[in-house]
């Protein structure tokens, strides 16, 4: 049975480095509040959080860092060489990061949840949960430059998470609304004001 929401809910998403975090921090500032996959999955490999235990005994002390959180690097670099590792972090993770999403959206205080989901379009559990999705989209010339920017990953590496998600142009045919971030983050913060406006007419319909 699909989930029916609490309130409006807006799935967001988009590629690495298409501006999904700043655009989430734009609807943050206008009140909407916001459930994000990813932070909820940082809480959960982070220091003492509830996923380090089942890591450390299924891949090893190796996958812990100093810090008692997940070591991100030697990770990555495990789960994109080997499918099956993958899958196997994704079934540790993904039901931890499911139900916590779904516990903060049912707790939401803001008049419409924005829920930030990288693989929403793939995902039909997620997609079940929002009214609408929302697609961050720019050219992925722009991602790669981004993504280099904040992180120092090499092109290829960058190129290789690109590879491993959904093709744009199936995330943009998903898409009931689109954010063009390929300008400034002006443009972008006028982008989301309008859907604010909009998103609060449908939550108060």
């Amino acid at each position: 049975m699909p989930v029916v929401p609490l309130r409006l809910v807006v799935g967001l998403t988009g590629g690495i480095g298409s501006g999904k975090s700043a655009a989430a921090d734009a609807f943050a500032q206008l009140g909407a509040t916001i459930v994000d996959t990813d932070a909820i999955s940082h809480e959960l490999t982070g220091p003492g959080g509830a996923a380090i235990g089942e890591i450390q005994r299924q891949f090893g002390k190796a996958f812990i860092d100093a810090s008692g959180a997940m070591n991100r690097k030697r990770m990555r670099d495990l789960v994109f060489s080997d499918a099956e590792e993958k899958q196997r972090l994704e079934a540790l993770l993904h039901p931890l990061i499911r139900a916590e999403s779904q516990h903060r959206i049912e707790q939401a205080a803001g008049a419409y949840v924005v829920h930030v989901v990288p693989l929403l379009v793939e995902s039909p559990g997620y997609r079940e949960r929002v009214a609408r999705v929302l697609v961050v989209d720019c050219p992925e010339a722009i991602q790669i430059a981004r993504v280099r920017q904040r992180s120092g990953l090499p092109e290829a590496e960058v190129r290789r998470i690109i590879a491993s998600q959904i093709q744009r142009e199936s995330r943009l045919a998903a898409a009931d609304d689109v954010i063009d971030n390929s300008g400034p983050i002006a443009a972008l913060h006028q982008q989301v004001q309008k859907l604010h406006e909009k998103y609060l007419a449908m939550a108060q319909a």
